[in-house]
């Protein structure tokens, strides 16, 4: 057991000392929550500014209407839009003088309303940014409400504030659990595939991390030296131990840094733009347990068959070559977590979070959605132990024959048989 610690002290250590590992711990969660602050404020800044257009109404009969439905307001009381000048019926070169004032930026655009809107016909908003979109939410609505009233008119009904007799009536979804209700508005749906990306990714990068550790050892020959000490098996296990400890230390930092960010992010974003409705995400400790057995799990699972093609290959193009079947079924439960998302109790759900090479992103996609009966994490979890034991007995059978191993890549038949050395 001493020398299992010793491996694992090295792995550790080795690791955790590492500006990558710095970098990737403590500065990418701090980089992530600078750029929502920059985001936040870039366009806070920018929606400070009122659109000014002219309003080309070549009806007649629409400008006043559509003038007055530009109700919106920015934060400091400004107009969201406002129009500066109405035109009826301009000529080319009071067109060509429109265009001009546009590119110069003394106009933000101006909106044509062609003569036929009333039959149909789209109106055309000319602008340098038609990628403004938050901009043209506003002209939509006036315009929109200005037509549909106008046809009203024209039969006989008369409507003085279109908008509140035409404004919808919004649905709340609250989440049902044993500890009552709980407002819904998407939370779930984000903390679920936040969670399951980041399995993702850390299922991939510390199982490669293992697997280009035993890849270096061999290469470099100093493997040979290493097991004039140690068993191959104790050599094998303070490895997956020591970058276990490394992913489970970086792990728990993201998921303080996410549970503080949840906590008193609301506020922030409140206190960049005021006004701003915002529900905090809630992670429950039991979630976060799950989290944490799962990702142990299915680390050992694949850092047990990364440390096989380690052992197998003799350089990274083999490396690489042979790990693709190890990605795919993480790149499937991706594909999968849609299957989940639309029904997480369904037949194809429960039996995909069954399955030990999915079921550590997928059940826990499932308990972020809706929480399974305990019999399901159960067995999924002792599914996956149970798996995670025969691969670690399968890998350690290998690596101890692979390690020592040079030249050409084994076969898969060389491979097997291996496992009768003794």
């Amino acid at each position: 057991m001493r020398k299992v610690w010793l491996v694992f002290k090295r792995e550790y250590l080795t690791r955790v000392r590492t500006r990558a590992f710095v970098f990737s711990t403590l500065l990418v969660p701090a980089l992530l929550v600078g750029y929502v602050v920059l985001i936040i404020a870039v366009t806070k800044r920018s929606a400070d500014t009122t659109l000014k257009i002219v309003l080309v109404d070549e009806s007649g009969v629409l400008a006043p209407a559509i003038s007055a439905n530009l109700k919106e307001k920015l934060q400091n009381g400004e107009p969201a839009v406002q129009v500066v000048e109405s035109l009826e019926k301009p000529d080319e070169r009071m067109r060509a003088d429109l265009r001009a004032r546009v590119l110069s930026g003394k106009l933000g655009g101006y909106l044509v309303v062609p003569q036929d809107v009333l039959a149909g016909k789209s109106a055309e908003f000319y602008t340098k940014n038609p990628g403004d979109l938050t901009r043209l939410q506003p002209l939509r609505r006036a315009v929109g409400e200005a037509v549909v009233s106008r046809r009203l008119n024209e039969r006989g009904i008369h409507i003085d504030d279109l908008a509140k007799v035409t404004e919808w009536v919004d649905i709340r979804v609250a989440k049902v659990t044993l500890k009552g209700t709980s407002e819904e508005s998407r939370q779930t749906l984000i903390l679920g595939f936040v969670v399951a990306l980041l399995l993702y990714g850390t299922l991939i990068f510390y199982g490669v991390s293992t697997m280009r550790s035993v890849l270096e050892e061999k290469t470099s020959h100093i493997v040979e030296i290493l097991v004039s000490s140690l068993r191959p098996v104790q050599l094998l296990a303070g490895k997956i131990l020591g970058v276990a400890a490394v992913g489970f230390t970086q792990f728990m930092i993201w998921a303080v840094s996410a549970a503080l960010l949840s906590t008193y992010g609301i506020s922030m974003a409140s206190a960049m733009s005021p006004g701003s409705a915002s529900s905090p995400i809630h992670i429950p400790l039991s979630l976060l347990a799950y989290m944490v057995i799962f990702f142990l799990a299915g680390y050992f699972l694949y850092s047990a068959l990364y440390s096989t093609i380690g052992a197998i290959a003799s350089t990274d193009q083999d490396a690489q070559q042979l790990q693709i079947p190890v990605i795919l079924p993480l790149v499937l439960s991706l594909f999968f977590l849609n299957v989940v998302l639309r029904d997480s109790n369904s037949t194809a759900s429960v039996i995909l979070s069954m399955i030990p090479f999915f079921s550590p992103i997928l059940m826990i996609f499932r308990l972020t959605l809706e929480t399974p009966p305990l019999w399901q994490i159960a067995l999924s979890l002792g599914l996956l132990i149970a798996t995670t034991l025969g691969i670690v007995w399968f890998t350690a059978r290998i690596y101890r024959v692979g390690i020592l191993m040079y030249g050409k890549r084994p076969s898969l038949v060389e491979v097997f048989r291996w496992l009768r050395y003794s």
